[in-house]
């Protein structure tokens, strides 16, 4: 993240020493605002100014990156718990985001009804079926990322038809919302099981964004950041190589947060 927002805030430094304009604020308009813009003059500016504009700059960037989550839920398994650990650690890395996320849940089994034995994620302390909870929340865009539980007992066709009919829940419910479709990320060497290869996975993901394609969805290509040449999960990232291979570090999470808020605008 800290590459991101230290090229954005010299491409602002930038900018402000060629037209002495105010940075932009943080709702992403090209407004000034008094409290936060700075003027540097190209001859009477001390290096000291310089940085003070450029953490500044950096700021109001960061801010304005983030602020693009403030109102999207993410959904997902034990994969997403990590990103949602890490956003609880560190306050803002994605805006106000809120999570939906649950060990071993799948759109398989997230098409269930509620129960004491059923894997739905707690929404203010009690389990809810997605759709209810994306409505109580008011979000407006959903980000969803599952399958790792599903390819097994329902191959990527079943899957991706599990997906859809997950997503047309959530839109008939909260139809201003949008649907964001993350792709499954890789598998560690050596720990691929059954259905769950990355050669599948790689497969699935197709079939996720045609899916986005065709209904209007948003694609994420998240895996795209995390895999190594051969299609596996970078090692740096994996917290359970003893295990699954499938559970992230957090360099995992911190990749996984740079590639959406270098990619929000453009999914």
């Amino acid at each position: 993240m800290k590459m991101w927002y230290k090229a954005g805030a010299l491409l602002v430094a930038g900018l402000l020493l060629l037209s002495g304009c105010a940075s932009p604020n943080e709702g992403g308009e090209d407004k000034k605002s008094e409290g936060n813009s700075m003027v540097i003059s190209a001859s009477g500016s001390s290096e000291s100014d310089l940085s003070e504009s450029s953490e500044d700059s950096q700021a109001v960037l960061g801010s304005a990156q983030t602020s693009f989550f403030d109102d999207a839920v993410f959904v997902g398994d034990s994969v997403s718990l990590r990103l949602n650990y890490y956003c609880q650690a560190h306050k803002g890395a994605l805006g106000k985001a809120q999570f939906l996320t649950a060990g071993s849940l799948g759109s398989g089994n997230a098409l269930l009804e509620v129960s004491a034995d059923s894997v739905h994620p707690q929404y203010q302390g009690e389990k809810k079926l997605i759709q209810d909870s994306v409505k109580a929340m008011g979000a407006k865009k959903v980000f969803i990322m599952l399958g790792m539980n599903d390819l097994n007992i329902y191959k990527i066709d079943g899957t991706v038809k599990n997906m859809n009919t997950l997503a047309q829940r959530i839109l008939k419910q909260s139809p201003d919302a949008e649907i964001y479709l993350q792709s499954m990320t890789p598998i560690l060497a050596n720990h691929e099981k059954g259905q769950l290869t990355n050669k599948n996975l790689d497969k699935y993901n197709a079939e996720l964004k045609k899916l986005a394609k065709e209904k209007g969805y948003h694609f994420a290509d998240v895996a795209s950041v995390m895999k190594l040449e051969d299609g596996s999960l970078k090692p740096e990232y994996c917290s359970d190589p003893e295990g699954m291979g499938i559970h992230f570090t957090d360099a995992g999470a911190e990749a996984w947060i740079d590639y959406l808020l270098q990619n929000a605008a453009s999914f």
